[in-house]
């Protein structure tokens, strides 16, 4: 495959390359090291909550992943919009996904979600 543009907007790079008669590919990267890096930061800092413990800090996901994750609920590599998902549906999501040792690295609080 034969690279057509690259861009790079922030931490997002995102690829073109032409697959001949297929088409052109997209190929969208990120790096998250300095995401994982402040989640695990903020995760030793306390307990998550705010002063008045109304509010509880949980996760920073990347939306990259959030993108993933709305494909994997569809099925369908062309269904990616995170905020097109119904809100029981997203939490379902998060619930199954913050709550497995898979992804606890998007934690920036402990306990169950």
């Amino acid at each position: 495959m034969r690279k057509i543009s690259q861009e790079t907007n922030k931490n997002v790079t995102e690829t073109y390359l032409d697959n001949g008669n297929d088409g052109v590919v997209q190929k969208r990267s990120l790096d998250i090291k300095p995401i994982l890096e402040n989640n695990k930061r903020l995760y030793n800092q306390n307990d998550g909550y705010s002063p008045d413990k109304g509010l509880k800090r949980i996760a920073t996901i990347p939306t990259i992943i959030l993108e993933i994750w709305t494909k994997e609920y569809h099925k369908d590599q062309n269904k990616g919009n995170w905020f097109d998902l119904p809100k029981d549906i997203q939490q379902k999501i998060l619930r199954e996904k913050l709550n497995s040792s898979d992804y606890r690295y998007f934690r920036t609080a402990s306990g169950k979600f």
